[in-house]
C-alpha cells in the first residue's frame, strides 16, 4: 500500500454514493471514521480476549471443582455458552442499525460492552458470594455477547458507506482493531503473570486488564457521539419521507421488516457469510486459547504464552491494513483462497513442530505464522461480506452472519479443542480442527466465486 493510496482522503471523504443528482456530499475525516468504529471493535475482542488468558485463573476462583480440568471446562463453557447471545444481539441491533441507524446502533452496543466489562471487574469470587459468583459472570458474558451481537454488522456499513471507493482499506481496521486487542490484552497477560505472584493474580492482579476495558468505554462512547450517519443511510431515510418506496426503488428504501428479509430472500448470502467466516474465527479464538494451551499442554510458564501471542496480536494490526488496501486492486477472494490453502496445509506442521521443541522461540515462529495468514484471510472478510447485502438490510445481514460463524464455530473453539485433547490425547488436536476449518471455508470461497459472482 502506497502512501497516497493509504493517505487518500485522510482528511476527508467524499459522499458514499456519489449521487450526482442530489448534489450530496459528506466530508468526514477518515481518522475520525476508523477511530470511532474500530474502537468498539477493539474493546469487544479485548473483553473476550482476556476472559480466555486469564481462563485458569477465572476457573479457580468463581468454577471450584476438585478437578481442575472440570474447572477449566466450566470457565470455558461460560465462555462458549454466552455466544447464543449474540445471535440475538445481531438480529435486535442489526435491525436497529437498518431502521434506526448504523449510530444509534454503534453507540448502544459500545454502552453495552463498557457495563458488561465493569460486572466481571467487580464480581465477587465463589467465596464471597457461593454460586451467585458463576451466575454473575455468566450474566456478564451473556451481556458482552448480545451487545457484540450488533457491533460488526453496524461498524462495518457505517465505514463502507462512507467510503465505499475502499471498502477494503476501510473495512480492514475492524479486523486491525482485533489485532491492537490481543497485542494490549497479551502484553496485560505477560506482565502481570511475570510480576506478580499466583496469589496476588488470584487475588486482584486479574482485574486490572478489566477495569482497563471499563475506562475504554466511556471514551469509544464520546467519540461516537460526535460522528454522522452514513451519508447512503441519511439519503434513504429523506427518499422514503419524500415519496413511497416504489418511486423511490428497491435499494433506497429503509426496510420495513430488515431480519425477515434477510431470512426470506438473502439465506443463500448469510450462508456465504458463515461459510467465509469460519477459517478467521476458528483461528482467532484458537490465538484466544494459545496461553491456556502453552500453559497445560506445553509445559511453558505463562508469561511465554503471552508473550508469542503478542507478536500475533502485532502481526494482525499492522499487516490488515496493507492487506485490505490490497484487495480492493486484485479483489477479496483470490487472497483469500491464497491464504486458505496456505492454512490447511502447514497448520498441522507448526502445531507438531511447536510440541516437539517447546520453548519461546518455537511458539513465537508458529503464532507468527498463524498470524500472518489469519491476517492475510480475514482482511478482506468484512468488504466481501458488506457486498453481498444491500444498503438496506446490510447491518442486518452481515450481523447474523458474523454472529451465527462467530457463535457456531468460534465461542466454542477453546471448549471444543479443550476437550478434544483431554479425550483423544492428542496434543495436536488444535491443528486438525483448523485444517477442517480452512476445508469448509476453502469450499465456501470457491461456491460463492462460481455460483454468485463474488470476487
Amino acid at each position: 500500500m502506497n502512501s497516497s493510496a493509504a493517505a487518500s482522503g485522510a482528511d476527508h471523504v467524499h459522499d458514499a454514493s456519489g449521487d450526482a443528482k442530489a448534489g450530496a456530499r459528506a466530508e468526514v475525516p477518515v481518522y475520525k471514521l476508523i477511530v470511532a468504529t474500530s474502537i468498539g471493535n477493539a474493546l469487544e475482542w479485548y473483553d473476550l480476549i482476556v476472559y480466555g488468558y486469564f481462563a485458569v485463573t477465572i476457573s479457580k476462583l468463581f468454577f471450584p471443582a476438585h478437578d481442575e480440568t472440570v474447572s477449566l471446562l466450566m470457565a470455558l463453557g461460560t465462555f462458549a455458552l454466552s455466544y447464543l447471545a449474540r445471535p440475538l444481539g445481531a438480529f435486535v441491533l442489526g435491525a436497529y442499525a437498518d431502521r434506526r441507524g448504523r449510530r444509534a446502533s454503534l453507540m448502544l452496543s459500545i454502552a453495552m460492552m463498557t457495563v458488561g466489562t465493569g460486572l466481571i471487574a467487580f464480581m465477587p469470587t465463589y467465596a464471597a458470594i457461593g454460586v451467585w459468583a458463576p451466575i454473575g459472570i455468566f450474566a456478564s458474558r451473556l451481556m458482552q455477547g448480545f451487545s457484540a451481537g450488533g457491533e460488526f454488522g453496524s461498524s462495518t456499513a457505517f465505514l463502507v458507506e462512507h467510503v465505499p471507493h475502499r471498502p477494503g482499506f476501510m473495512s480492514s481496521w475492524q479486523f486491525a482493531s482485533q489485532g491492537a486487542s490481543t497485542l494490549l490484552a497479551s502484553a496485560f497477560g505477560a506482565v502481570l503473570t511475570g510480576a506478580l505472584t499466583q496469589p496476588q493474580l488470584e487475588s486482584w492482579g486479574w482485574r486490572i486488564p478489566f477495569l482497563f476495558g471499563m475506562l475504554v468505554g466511556p471514551i469509544g462512547l464520546y467519540i461516537r457521539k460526535y460522528v454522522d450517519e452514513t451519508p447512503a443511510f441519511a439519503r434513504d431515510v429523506a427518499r422514503r419521507q419524500a415519496a413511497d418506496a416504489s418511486a423511490a426503488g428497491e435499494d433506497a428504501e429503509v426496510a420495513k421488516s430488515p431480519v425477515w428479509e434477510v431470512l426470506a430472500t438473502q439465506k443463500a448470502r448469510l450462508l456465504v457469510c458463515i461459510g467465509a467466516l469460519i477459517l478467521t474465527t476458528t483461528a482467532n479464538y484458537m490465538i484466544l486459547y494459545m496461553p491456556t494451551y502453552a500453559t497445560k499442554q506445553l509445559g511453558l510458564p505463562p508469561a511465554q504464552g503471552f508473550i508469542a501471542t503478542l507478536v500475533t496480536g502485532f502481526v494482525i494490526m499492522t499487516l490488515t491494513p496493507f492487506v485490505g488496501h490490497w484487495s480492493d486492486k486484485v479483489g477479496r477472494i483470490r487472497i483469500m483462497l491464497a491464504a486458505g490453502v496456505l492454512f490447511l496445509c502447514t497448520v498441522y506442521p507448526a502445531f507438531a513442530f511447536m510440541n516437539a521443541h517447546a520453548s519461546l522461540a518455537t511458539m513465537m515462529i508458529v503464532m507468527l505464522w498463524v498470524g500472518t495468514l489469519k491476517a492475510v484471510y480475514f482482511a478482506p472478510i468484512p468488504a466481501l461480506m458488506s457486498s453481498l447485502f444491500p444498503t438496506r438490510t446490510r447491518a442486518t445481514g452481515m450481523a447474523v452472519g458474523y454472529n451465527l460463524g462467530t457463535t457456531i464455530f468460534g465461542g466454542f473453539t477453546p471448549l471444543a479443542v479443550a476437550w478434544l485433547i483431554a479425550a483423544t490425547g492428542n496434543k495436536l488436536a488444535p491443528g486438525l480442527y483448523l485444517m477442517v476449518g480452512a476445508v469448509i471455508s476453502l469450499t465456501t470461497l470457491l461456491i460463492a466465486r462460481v455460483r454468485m459472482g463474488a470476487r
